[in-house]
């Protein structure tokens, strides 16, 4: 069978190197909660929901930029090269983030690293989607899921080793000027540097992607060596056939044209959909705001840097658990599994919240809400949204629904410090239950199912 003709080992190694983008975006998106504690008494925004909320989501203000920009810019000089340059600005954000002695420049220096995470969460599953044969596709662009949770729970690791134990009774002015307030936070960004200096360097040596080549005549030649080493000569023949066909009647350049045929705006309208959903569905306050959902609950500084380590650990395990079940199950089934049991735990969430129930048995319900969602919206998303899009257009597309999924994000890390004191924990979980609610009745009707399709057969299939 064709299947076993596939050069894993150099499948395996090109998909690993250009998820580290997505290590970079865990990593980078996590640490700041970590840090939370220790930033805001030294900066002097503790006790502000409106600063508090702001100077944590401020990133996502670049992440809309990288967002944008991903994707003309993509499609304009290619995948490999943008995943280069988001490297960079990840070196360049990790160095600066750490070293600020102001608020402004300390919000500066996340915009730029939200520019990273806006460039390498469109890229990453997009170059492994364009990498990848058909019947594997979706566990390979899960690797790069697997790589964001990693990112996670390396950045849950480092900031528990890393802050020093946090007296119960220690009051903001205490905080910051100790250890912790002083020199802790500034350590846990910095670190974020040693893997994004290997990424900038390993991503040199990667191929560029034979879709995006096979768009120009000059490109034709590298994109059948590429694809003749992933899959051999009849595999490269029979897969850049089917790859110019696609291109057949579609003028370069023409993108904004091409996204009002009726068939691709439905396309689009799916992906921004379930873009938003993911955000909207509410887990990663529990990333973000770690240190309020688990102070409701009634645990120290301390204990919640060790509780976000378990939380961590959950998510990678139940990442592995979707990898394995996304090409058998499917997309459809995944993703309607989390959206149902998400709706379900955080009514369960939210009356015990409100029954001022601490303790365990919360840490549980929300361990069972990360483990829902690592398996099914985390790492299907990114499957359905970079295989739904038209060859032709898949860069342009793709980086309007990651668009819309960092506005989303803007949106629900900005606004949970103030829902969470107008609505208190229990209101906002019931809230955000409805939103699952809500996408599940969206994704039963809407979204089509692509398990084990190659790219040209969904654009045939969906347009």
């Amino acid at each position: 069978m064709m299947e076993r003709t596939y050069n894993w080992n150099y499948l395996l190694s090109i998909s690993l190197i250009s998820a580290m983008g997505g290590l970079l975006f865990g990593y980078d998106w996590v640490v700041i909660g970590g840090a939370k504690p220790f930033y805001e008494p030294y900066f002097g925004i503790a006790g502000n929901p409106g600063m508090q909320g702001w100077v944590m989501s401020c990133a996502l203000a670049g992440c809309l930029a990288g967002a944008v920009l991903s994707g003309w810019l993509s499609d304009r000089f290619g995948r490999k090269k943008l995943l280069i340059l988001s490297a960079a600005i990840f070196v360049v954000a990790s160095i600066g983030t750490g070293s600020s002695n102001t608020l402004t420049l300390f919000i500066s220096y996340r915009i730029l690293g939200g520019i990273g995470i806006g460039l390498a969460s469109n890229l990453s599953p997009m170059y492994i989607a364009e990498m990848t044969p058909a019947r594997i596709r979706g566990a390979f662009v899960s690797i790069n899921q697997l790589t964001i949770v990693v990112g996670i729970l390396l950045a849950q690791l480092i900031n528990w080793r890393i802050a020093e134990p946090v007296p119960a009774d220690s009051t903001i002015k205490e905080i910051a000027f100790s250890w912790n307030g002083q020199v802790a936070w500034r350590q846990m960004f910095f670190a974020c540097a040693i893997p994004a200096t290997l990424f900038f360097v390993l991503m040199w040596f990667v191929p560029e992607s034979p879709r995006w080549l096979a768009k120009a005549i000059k490109g034709e030649s590298k994109a059948r060596r590429i694809l003749s080493r992933i899959g051999g000569n009849e595999y490269s023949v029979t897969e850049l056939a089917s790859i110019k066909e696609t291109f057949r009647n579609a003028a370069a350049g023409k993108s904004l044209q091409i996204i009002r045929e009726p068939g691709i705006t439905k396309l689009l309208l799916i992906g921004i959909v379930i873009a938003v959903f993911q955000q909207w569905c509410g887990i990663n306050v529990i990333f973000n705001y770690a240190q309020e959902v688990f102070a409701s609950a009634g645990y120290s500084v301390s204990d919640i840097l060790f509780n976000i380590v378990i939380t961590g650990s959950v998510n990678l395990v139940f990442t592995f658990v979707g990898m394995f079940t996304v090409d058998r199950l499917g997309r459809k089934s995944l993703m309607l599994l989390g959206a149902g049991g998400l709706a379900g735990i955080y009514a369960v969430i939210g009356s015990m919240y409100k029954l001022n129930m601490q303790g365990l048995p919360l840490l549980i319900m929300v361990v069972t809400a990360i483990a829902c969602y690592s398996m099914s919206l985390a790492p299907v998303t990114w499957v359905v949204l970079s295989e739904i899009f038209p060859n032709r257009i898949r860069g342009f597309a793709m980086s309007i629904a990651t668009f819309a999924l960092w506005a989303a994000c803007f949106v629900l890390t900005y606004s949970f410090p103030i829902l969470n004191k107008m609505l208190k924990a229990s209101g906002t979980f019931w809230l955000y239950g409805i939103i699952c609610i809500l996408g599940f009745w969206f994704i039963y009707k809407k979204l089509p199912e692509t398990k084990g399709k190659s790219l040209e057969e969904i654009e045939k299939q969906m347009t």
